[in-house]
């Protein structure tokens, strides 16, 4: 295992490489997945870092963890424009980094999810003009902030826009989805009080009508932020912890990969 660290626009990632045995010729190049934890664009949850990394880690991926910027730092699509800049370098060093370029998921919790969901809606946006090579080939999303109006997380918005009212709407994400969204996976606890689950129900009925693929899970139980839904996270829930192994199946037969 060798860690690597590079910087997207000033951002800090963090990576978990995986070296192959010459025996195992057959796994040299690998998917990706980016991690973006959640915390209300205002700081970025530690229990949303490892803990899945090492899921992802399990599962033969190569990993990331993007520590995005918050607060002041989260306006004027910074976090985004970071998310971008990291997808692109995924891509761009794939080869340094044993990728696979057509592999490369973003995967966010909450807030992160946000994030990993505009780079899903907004990676060919001519306003915002981010960098060739920047589209997710899967987005994976845990209990995401969708709205940024009805059923929103008013913190983040209001942290991600800047109170810019402009910013806001075109953060609005149901209302940014066309047929070049990526594939994606996302799920909900049931019981989520903080960002309601009509955040990614409501996300999932627009990838229906815009023929993305999907899968959708919403639990009977689960609150906000449970993460890996283990003992490690004191999270412990066994009905919301099925969603790993739920993503690890629809994630490998999009990306047709055997671990």
């Amino acid at each position: 295992m060798e860690l690597v660290f590079f910087e997207a626009l000033g951002a800090q990632v963090r990576g978990c490489i995986q070296e192959d045995y010459d025996t195992l010729a057959a796994h040299k190049v690998r998917p990706a997945v980016v991690i973006c934890p959640g915390g209300a664009y205002r700081w970025r949850s530690p229990r949303e870092k490892d803990a899945p990394a090492f899921e992802f880690l399990s599962m033969g991926y190569q990993v990331f963890i993007l520590e995005y910027s918050c607060a002041e730092g989260a306006k004027e699509y910074r976090p985004l424009r970071e998310l971008a800049e990291t997808v692109r370098q995924l891509r761009v060093r794939h080869e340094q980094w044993h990728i696979d370029p057509s592999k490369i998921a973003v995967l966010g919790f909450s807030a992160g999810g946000h994030l990993a969901a505009s780079l899903g809606a907004l990676w060919n946006d001519p306003e915002l003009a981010l960098p060739a090579q920047s589209r997710p080939d899967a987005l994976v999303l845990c209990y995401p902030v969708v709205s940024t109006g009805e059923f929103a997380h008013e913190e983040s918005a209001q942290w991600v826009s800047g109170g810019d009212e402009t910013v806001r709407r075109k953060l609005h994400l149901w209302d940014r989805v066309t047929a070049d969204f990526p594939p994606t996976f996302l799920w909900h606890g049931g019981e989520d009080t903080s960002v309601p689950p009509e955040n990614s129900l409501l996300l999932a009925v627009e990838l229906k009508r815009h023929k993305v693929p999907f899968e959708y899970h919403l639990f009977g139980s689960g609150a906000h932020g449970i993460s890996t839904c283990t003992q490690e996270v004191e999270t412990l829930d066994e009905v919301c912890r099925t969603w790993v192994p739920l993503c690890k199946t629809w994630l490998n037969r999009r990306f047709e990969y055997t671990p």
